[in-house]
């Protein structure tokens, strides 16, 4: 075999690979050993019938015509197959000690006899497998036990019982083996424990097994009526001639109570059969039948060795199989009954060793590891008393931890205490108990297992079983006469006492290897709260990678501590981390999880499913939670998704030592949570029997996946019915799969109402189940009444059946697998939330957090892009208006109005692909399988809400825009005449001045030139009529305007708003800063409302509101007078929308008197401003001022015509200085903005707000500024406005940045430009004017080209068209030097008054998003979308920096709302004054979650600002300081830092 060099592993047996679930054929004898490997480690008692599928098999062919029997006679072909005792041998030699250990117990369950003596082939030895078979336990009860119903449960080779040895000399015609089988098995069932000749494949010949000597027992069960032999004993049976195999038999006499000597025929000399010095008695077996039998050298023999006539027994033709089966089982027992002769195996080491046989115990590392586990298990005594004195960290102190631990979250004996100062007192109390723990020495024992563990690795799993062994071997002991002591008091009524006493030291006498394991991460655990240098820390920096390395050979860790019902979450944690170090980056696990009722066989039903070993011995019921590793091999781990399987096995639920306990269905709650929400399939294990537990579990298990199902975790479950034996149960069941389905809705109904999720009312709604393919029916265990029963086939089969299935369900699982790390924040985050009474309410993941944050991440790009989109689009489409009617305009419409129906269309159009690509976009994201993206299912609904509101808010704004553009362009069309006759005129006039002056046929200077210009200038000007441009069809009066729209908006208010808003002309509004003063209601309320906001906190508040939604109005204007447009209603409805949506926002009432005098400040300021940029843009397009604005022009036009001058080069020059340079200049401003704003929002700070919180508040703590602490708590969107210009500012501070994007747009243009002119060159037309005409055409869907400017430029132009050309192309080329040289003089503040999207608006926007404040503590809410459902916020605060004070003291609260919400505590709502509970919070603030803190050290931070600036904030709170409670005085700046960093995941 490919193993016989390098020794089969228990963890490659295990590994889960292509075999594991598929049911191939087996084609070749390569296949048989895996093959009967993978049934044996499922326990499979068809695992020896074993033979190669035959070509003839796979492909029958039944189309001959011609009957053809001589194949009949043919011999089957015996080389197809290999004799099942070949294999087990080449097994047993080419496996470890480990797997030998593990296939020796599965065989013993299956009921096949064991290797005992193991021949080698090579060298011609055999080997004792004692080592093997250590982990054999038995449980029989013998006749004397049979009336108390008593049992004895002891490890195989400790047990004196006689063993019966069975041998055959020379060649025998009846099968030795067979006739065994038929002895030990009753006439009810038939077993075959030996490998016979009838058997398949037993007929194949042996070719490495002879020499195998097998070994079995036959246990009694206490009833007469079935048991064999009413007492234990061993029967062991040498395979082949005993002449061949001295040694072994040899052994056998020695060790044997009895040694049956089959033989067909003797030889009269028989040395072999003369050893001396033998203690076993000699039966001589023979039969009569053969013909080779003589019964004169029989008894030649039976005379040389001193044997009776009763040690003869001979088969003859009178005497059938079943009465010689009778007879040989009289003979059997005789000996059993009278036999002094009870060597336990363990005791047959010596003998072997004089015999010269190999012990498989003898190896350095077995005994080294015997030796070490000893030496900690010799000296127990008293169970009790020893793990109190050895393992001292596990015991009181950790459970007064863990109550402390739960305290911190749940408050139940809060009391009247101030919360904080509460929950710093426990914390000190910890810090007490971890001194405590720190005080005591590492026992001898610990340090005994430590040193142990440490020892390279197979010596160190050798010392791992013999601890677990020898434990085992002395609970068993302890619990046997405790049970009995038990049985005997409760007999007795007058007892009671003294049964309560024995059943708590029933709970407490079990100890095993987890309680070391337990004991060394409370060491480690401790040892953390000392300094990082101290020598005690560093001493056990090394054991979670030591428990890593365990965990990774196989052996279990301990997620929850049964005793103690927690989760040492740091070691977990760091083992968990160290674990992740080791594999990476193969780290990707699948996790199963089996829960049920206690003894109904969970870790069985693992056990067998995938060949692990989770304890199941009599007493060692599991506590707690554990978990294994399998790995899965190379060849399917791509289609499963993972690297390993984690299988963790549960204490079972209901169980009788908790059930007295008033909080066990708790108990029950935290553990099914737990371990759910870590699971990607979870197996219900139901037993049948009990309808009433089945109810129970049901109620715990549903209450569980409702949990999972609203954070965003989707497990899947398979329920397994225990004990369905009936093949037709799966057809039967139909109808009881129906009634299951109905109490599973009835107990989704109930842990729905439980939870506060009404709207779950049935299983189905929880999760995806079928009644089908959900459940699975196992028939019994046994076949057959134990001790002597076999494992059920059906058991076994159905249970493969399960794995494949359950396998298969992974490798379709929708979700991505998780790491060991994110495996690590699942533990932390669910116990975490089952410490608190409201699982869902405070559940806080940080995988949920990292998934959500990548949502909202990606979101946020997909709605960056639409917007940039839409910019552009917008920016075109003004372009396309303010061309229309021009040379530039490409189009062929004529009419305005039939050009915005067409731009309508274009823009309802592109945003409905945007709004499918963004809903395409969230589609895809939650179709995938990576990044778990399933965690965050429940928020898709709210994103596609927020993708549909923001193309309805971009549609609004791109109607807007256009219908404002349109008009003010529809607006200017008289006064465009106006300066286009105008010019005609002056043109006109020009012209003929220059014929009047050339008539005169007199050299001219310029001066004269000049004056006569000047008079032509002026009789000209005098002709024309300028009418005053007045604010009529053309300019509207602005405060007529807002009047308007003011009284429209709040006209809806009610006549009371609309007698407010009369009372004061808005021309009188607005010219002082506005300052709320207090209405008489708020007076009114003063004595009502007093304790949650006095009056001057609720005129702060509602001052603070107004500042708010002025600065955003005040934006708005300045980002419509950076256009230099003129005005449009629609500004004012957009100012009036803002202050509407931020009232309805605002967290405080402000009342109609208060909303009218905002509306009437802000609508007049608005005005006024509206009304200076209406006035600039009138000036700009007076015609009488553009006549005098390029008079200069024009004279000098006028001068180079006279003159005949060369006009080339100055019209070229003049062209790109006028018309081409501030259209570039406004292309490059205009694409500016979102350039910066693109790559700001690039950066980590502004990729989501919770990342945005986190930076702020960073930096607010390496700045340690009190003013911006102040400011950031009291004007938080002021705050962050600033701060998000700095960032700007500051990320801009080097030129070159902003200089890259210059460079581009410039150069785009320039091209742009080029491109034009080369066209413009090919078009028919030699006059300027055309080419020109030509250019701006080309360019007018790029650059808007001043109209003003084009129509003085083509006054009085002579310029050749072809050197004109030739000078632009220079004049352009300077210009793009020019340009670059003044955008790299400019600073970058300069730059931001010019670019039209403002970065700093759009940054906020997105980081501030609803604007929504915590109604506790004022924190912001960060959740993304513009459509959340719920707000939510990643760090509460102390209520007093939201400027909370006690009533009567004045001193600022030190309560923190994720404490609060869980705590008994009342709060007075702002809308009433009656006192509500903060646990019903959500009653008055429906849209607000508040989860607890993610760790007790979350609020670090804000406890750290609060402590150091107490006096400060009391003294601009006009209060008294805090009580700072003594743990938030501790807390450093590093700390401050590290919480920050945790909870906002920032770096």
């Amino acid at each position: 075999m490919a193993y016989y060099g390098e020794k089969l592993t228990l963890s490659k047996i295990l590994e889960i690979d292509e075999k594991t679930i598929t049911d191939v054929p087996v084609k070749s004898k390569s296949d048989l050993p895996c093959y009967f490997l993978k049934k044996l480690m499922m326990v499979n008692v068809t695992a020896r019938n074993m033979k190669c599928a035959s070509v003839s098999e796979l492909n029958c062919d039944h189309s001959s015509g011609k009957l053809d029997l001589s194949d009949l006679l043919d011999s089957p072909n015996t080389g197809d197959t290999l004799n099942p005792l070949d294999i087990i041998t080449a097994l047993f030699l080419c496996s470890d000690a480990f797997v030998q250990q593990e296939m020796a117990l599965k065989m013993s369950m299956c009921q096949f006899a064991v290797p005992l003596l193991l021949p080698n082939c090579d060298a011609e030895q055999c080997t004792l497998m004692l080592w093997a078979m250590r982990d054999i336990v038995k449980k029989y009860r013998p006749p004397a036990l049979s009336k108390s119903q008593g049992f004895i449960e002891e490890r195989i080779v400790d047990s004196q019982v006689p063993m019966i040895s069975f041998v055959r000399l020379g060649d025998c015609c009846s099968s030795k083996s067979e006739i065994l089988n038929k002895l030990l098995s009753n006439s009810q069932q038939y077993h075959d424990t030996f490998v016979h000749h009838n058997m398949e494949g037993g007929d194949s010949p042996r070719r490495i097994s002879n020499g195998l000597t097998e070994i079995t027992w036959y246990l009694p069960g206490g009833n007469k009526d079935i048991d064999i032999f009413n007492k234990p004993v061993a029967v062991a049976n040498l395979h082949g001639d005993i002449a061949s195999f001295e040694t072994q038999y040899s052994f056998l006499c020695q060790t044997s109570a009895a040694v049956f000597v089959f033989f067909d025929h003797l030889d009269s000399e028989s040395k072999i059969l003369k050893i001396q010095n033998h203690k076993a008695q000699i039966f001589l077996v023979g039969n009569s039948e053969s013909k080779n039998f003589s019964l004169e050298t029989l008894q030649n023999v039976a005379t040389a060795l001193d044997l009776t006539k009763n040690n003869i027994i001979i088969k003859t033709k009178q005497k059938n199989d079943a009465d010689f089966i009778k007879y040989l089982r009289k003979k059997v027992s005789d000996v059993v009954k009278n036999t002094q002769m009870k060597m336990p195996i363990a005791n047959m080491a010596d003998i072997a060793h004089e015999l010269g046989i190999l012990v498989d115990e003898d190896s350095p590392e077995c005994q080294a590891g015997k030796k070490s586990a000893d030496a900690i298990t010799e000296e127990i005594q008293d169970l009790l008393q020893y793990k109190e004195q050895q393992l001292p960290f596990r015991g009181q102190i950790w459970k007064e931890l863990s109550n402390l631990e739960k305290e911190q979250f749940r408050l139940q004996k809060l009391g009247s205490e101030n919360i904080e100062t509460y929950k710093s007192d426990l914390e000190q109390q910890m810090e007490e108990l971890r001194k405590k723990q720190n005080s005591c020495d590492m026992s001898p024992a610990m340090t005994c297992f430590i040193n142990a563990i440490s020892r390279p690795g197979i010596e160190m799993c050798y010392f791992l079983k013999w601890m677990r062994m020898n434990l085992d071997n002395i609970s068993c002991l302890k619990l046997s006469a405790l049970r009995e002591l038990y049985k005997e008091k409760c007999t007795d009524s007058a007892n009671q006492d003294e049964v309560k006493e024995i059943d708590r030291q029933l709970s407490n006498s079990s100890l095993g290897t987890e309680h070391f394991f337990r004991e060394m991460g409370h060491i480690y655990e401790a040892s953390l709260s000392l300094p990082e240098t101290h020598p005690s820390r560093q001493q056990f920096q090394h054991l979670p990678k030591l428990c890593a390395q365990l965990l990774l050979d196989g052996f279990p860790l301990e997620l929850v501590d049964g005793d103690a019902s927690n989760i040492p979450l740091i070691w977990v944690s760091d083992v968990l981390t160290q674990l992740n170090r080791l594999v990476s980056p193969k780290n990707k696990i699948r996790v199963v999880t089996v829960l049920g009722v206690q003894s109904t066989g969970k870790s069985t039903l693992l056990n067998t499913m995938f060949g692990v070993q989770f304890a199941v011995s009599s007493g060692r019921c599991t506590r707690g939670a554990f978990m294994l590793l399998i790995r899965l091999n190379e060849d399917i781990k791509r289609e499963f998704g993972s690297d390993f399987m984690v299988i963790i096995d549960t204490e079972g639920l209901k169980s009788p030592e908790l059930a007295q306990l008033e909080n066990s269905y708790e108990h029950d709650n935290e553990l099914a949570t737990l371990v759910v929400g870590l699971s990607d399939i979870t197996i219900i294990n139901i037993a049948m029997e009990n309808s009433s537990e089945m109810k129970d579990i049901l109620q715990i298990v549903v209450h569980a996946f409702l949990r999972m199902k609203e954070v965003g975790k989707k497990p899947k479950c398979q329920f397994v019915h225990q004990n369905v034996s009936d093949v037709s149960a799966h057809g039967k069941n139909l109808r009881d799969r129906k009634l299951f389905l109905e109490q599973l809705n009835e107990m989704t109904q109930a842990a729905a109402k439980m939870e506060k999720r009404e709207e779950n009312q049935s299983f189905t709604d929880v999760m995806e189940y079928s009644p089908v393919t959900g459940n699975c029916y196992v028939p019994g265990l046994w076949n057959g009444n134990p001790p002597m029963a076999p494992v059920n086939v059906g058991y076994s089969q159905t249970l493969y059946e399960l794995k494949k299935n359950i396998i298969q369900q992974l490798g379709e699982g929708v979700s991505s697998a998780n790491d060991f790390l994110e495996f690590k924040k699942w533990i932390t985050s669910l116990w975490n939330a089952v410490k608190h009474e409201n699982f869902i309410f405070s559940f806080r993941n940080s995988l949920v957090a990292e998934a959500y944050m990548k949502l909202c991440t990606e979101f946020n790009k997909w709605d960056w892009e639409f917007k940039k989109a839409m910019y552009s689009w917008i920016t075109n489409a003004e372009r396309k208006i303010s061309n229309f009617g021009t040379v530039a305009a490409k189009s062929q419409i004529s009419d305005m109005d039939e050009l915005l129906t067409q731009l309508k269309c274009e823009a309802t159009t592109e945003l409905s692909e945007w709004e499918k690509k963004l809903l395409d976009n969230l589609e895809e994201y939650f179709k995938q399988r990576y990044g778990h993206v399933y965690l965050v299912a429940a928020y898709k609904e709210e994103f596609k809400n927020s993708a549909k509101n923001l193309c309805r808010e971009l549609e609004n704004s791109v109607v807007n825009q256009l219908r404002a553009a349109a008009d003010i362009k529809q607006g200017l069309k008289e006064v465009d005449k106006i300066k286009e006759n105008h010019t005609k005129e002056i043109e006109k006039a020009v012209s003929e001045l220059i014929s009047e002056c050339q008539k005169k046929n007199v050299q001219m200077t310029d001066a004269e030139l000049e004056k006569e210009f000047d008079r032509m200038w002026s009789e000209t000007l005098r002709k024309m009529s300028f009418p005053e441009l007045k604010r009529t069809d053309v300019f509207t009066d602005v405060f007529t305007d807002v009047s308007h729209y003011l009284r429209e908006n709040v006209s809806y208010k009610g006549s009371h708003a609309c007698e407010l808003l009369s009372k004061k002309p808005l021309q009188e509004c607005g010219l002082e800063p506005f300052i709320y003063k207090p209405e008489r209601w708020d007076k009114k309320l003063k004595k009502k409302f007093r304790g949650w906001l006095n009056l001057k906190d609720r005129v702060k508040a509602k001052q603070q509101v107004a500042d708010n939604i002025i600065a955003a109005c005040q934006d708005s204007v300045t980002d419509k007078k950076k256009r230099k447009t003129n005005y449009h209603n629609t500004y004012i409805q957009e100012i009036l929308r803002i202050i509407d949506e931020m009232l309805n926002n605002a967290d405080v009432y402000t009342g109609i008197e208060f909303e009218v005098s905002l509306k009437q400040h802000i609508c007049a300021d608005a005005a006024r401003n509206f009304q200076r940029m209406q006035e600039d843009f009138m000036q700009a397009n007076d015609p009488k001022f553009l006549l005098d604005k390029n008079k200069i022009k024009f004279c000098a036009d006028f001068k180079d015509v006279f003159h005949q001058r060369d006009q080339c080069q100055k019209k070229a020059e003049e062209f790109t200085e006028q018309c081409l340079k501030p259209a570039v200049e406004d292309f490059v401003y205009r694409s500016l903005g979102p350039n910066i704003t693109d790559e700001m929002m690039r950066s980590k700070a502004f990729s989501t707000r919770t990342s945005f919180q986190g930076s702020v508040l960073m930096d607010l703590l390496s700045k340690e500024d009190f003013n911006n602490y102040l400011s950031f708590n009291s004007n938080y969107e002021d705050y962050v406005k600033t701060w998000i210009l700095e960032q700007i500012k500051k990320h801009y501070s080097d030129a070159s940045k902003t200089s890259v994007y210059e460079e581009e747009h410039l150069k785009s243009s320039i091209k742009n430009i080029k491109d034009a002119m080369e066209k413009a060159k090919s078009e028919t037309g030699d006059d300027l004017k055309t080419y020109v005409e030509h250019i701006c055409k080309e360019l007018g869907e790029k650059l808007v080209i001043s109209q003003d400017a084009l129509g003085a430029f083509m006054i009085l132009n002579n310029a050749d068209r072809e050197q004109f050309a030739g000078w632009l192309t220079e004049s352009v080329e300077k210009m793009e030097e020019t340009l670059k040289k003044k955008f790299e003089d400019t600073t970058f503040e300069e730059k931001l008054e010019h670019i039209r999207v403002n970065p700093q608006t759009e940054l906020f926007t997105r980081v501030v998003g609803c604007g929504k404040q915590c109604p506790f503590c004022k924190v912001p809410c960060e959740a993304g979308g513009g459509k959340h459902k719920d707000h939510v916020a990643s760090l509460h605060r102390p209520q007093g920096l939201g400027n909370y004070r006690w009533e009567i003291s004045k001193k600022l609260v030190t309560d923190i709302c994720t404490s609060l919400v869980f705590s008994e505590r009342n709060f007075r709502p702002c809308a009433n004054g009656e006192l509500r509970p903060y646990k019903s919070y959500r009653e008055i603030y429906p849209d607000w979650h508040i989860p607890p803190d993610g760790s007790l050290e979350s609020s670090d931070f804000w406890k750290y600002v609060m402590n150091k600036y107490n006096e400060k904030f009391a003294e601009a709170y006009e209060a008294e300081p805090a009580d700072i409670p003594e743990t938030w005085k501790e807390i450093t700046k590093q700390q401050a830092e590290t919480s920050l960093k945790n909870s906002f995941n920032v770096s």
